[in-house]
């Protein structure tokens, strides 16, 4: 098996990568408010690249691409913030 030959898990792929620049990002000066746009606009990068790196990428046209790309940036902040919530709720 080729490792670029990823198909969905690409998808999965830019979201960790967003995931850990957002937690490099979170050791700067820049508020964090600002995480989820770093996040989707990483993912929006990474997603317009990655039809031509990553064969099975699940989108052929480059709009379709970035689109998918921010939705996986963005699935970045909504992961971290239910691990979160799932660790701050109190267990009876």
């Amino acid at each position: 098996m080729n490792i670029l030959d990823l198909g969905m898990a690409s998808v999965a792929a830019i979201t960790v990568i967003c995931y850990l620049a957002a937690l490099a990002v979170k050791q700067t000066p820049l508020a964090n408010k600002w995480l989820p746009t770093v996040c989707g606009a990483l993912g929006g990068v990474l997603g317009f690249f990655a039809p031509g790196l990553m064969s099975g990428y699940p989108a052929d046209d480059p709009f379709t691409a970035v689109a998918v790309g921010i939705v996986s940036g963005l699935a970045a902040t909504g992961l971290h913030q239910a691990a979160k919530q799932l660790s701050d709720s109190k267990m009876d």
